[in-house]
């Protein structure tokens, strides 16, 4: 039996150009592209189209592994269905249901191993890169201590692409104001984040502090996005800083700093960021 590569295919300009790569090693027959289809309320249209178009140019046809109780909910319905907005301590509730939950019960329907017995017809890729070797030893540690191989193209292999409009597809036009291809709301993102989603998904942002109320439990640690609304009202309507996820962080504050001094007592000091 020929090695299959699981590339793991989130929708982001990474995990498109490894499923390329994976194609030109292994052949289209042999590559599986497995994603989570999240709730087109918080992941953009764009997106899906992305990943629509990539998988069509391989000839490979996306996999979908989606937990059947929670496959259609948002973040934050999930959220205030479970109470909490993390499963465990640095682990959002919704990482783990909508996405490593469903990726574990795929992995045992489809190539069970163990570490006594590991997996040898297929290696897992991820979009990492060679500025991850943290994230990169954990993945590889957690999931070969489970028996499957790893491998992360973008680090190890000599590259044969780079930008994915290379081969003529464009990126998310999300990359023009968010940093990834994440949900819109997320709930491992810090203020500068929720301050687009405050000016760019107002619908977001009010479902956000809904669950913040019932949950008891703010999403970012030791402010409730309430308390934030006057603040990123001044930031937007009277300074007019431009809602934007991307770019340096540090910068970002410092430049709203310097435009709302008087309400600095709301802005995540330089240790925080």
């Amino acid at each position: 039996m020929d090695m299959k590569a699981v590339v793991c295919y989130s929708g982001g300009h990474s995990s498109a150009l490894v499923a390329v790569e994976a194609v030109r090693r292994y052949g289209s027959e042999n590559v599986i592209l497995l994603n989570h289809d999240i709730s087109p309320y918080v992941e953009h249209e764009d997106i899906k189209r992305f990943k629509r178009e990539v998988a069509e140019y391989l000839g490979v046809e996306v996999t979908t592994a989606n937990h059947p109780k929670y496959e259609s909910m948002t973040p934050l319905a999930l959220s205030v269905e479970k109470k909490a907005f993390q499963f465990r301590p640095g682990q959002a509730l919704c990482t783990h249901f909508l996405k490593t939950r469903p990726f574990e019960m795929w992995l045992l329907d489809n190539f069970p191993a163990c570490s006594c017995a590991p997996c040898k017809e297929m290696v897992i890729l991820y979009g990492f890169d060679a500025n991850e070797p943290e994230r990169i030893e954990r993945r590889r540690k957690n999931l070969e201590g489970r028996g499957y191989y790893t491998d992360f193209p973008l680090a190890f292999w000599e590259r044969t692409i780079h930008d994915i409009e290379e081969i003529g597809i464009e990126k998310p036009s999300t990359y023009s104001t968010w940093k990834h291809a994440n949900c819109i709301g997320c709930l491992k993102a810090g203020r500068q984040h929720w301050y687009c989603v405050y000016c760019l998904r107002p619908d977001i942002w009010a479902d956000a502090i809904a669950a913040e109320a019932e949950i008891g439990h703010s999403i970012i640690k030791g402010v409730y996005l309430k308390e934030l609304e006057p603040q990123f009202e001044e930031m937007r309507n009277i300074k007019k800083i431009c809602p934007t996820d991307k770019g340096n962080s540090a910068e970002f504050w410092a430049r709203a700093r310097k435009a709302i001094p008087e309400q600095m007592s709301l802005l995540p000091c330089d240790c925080s960021i």
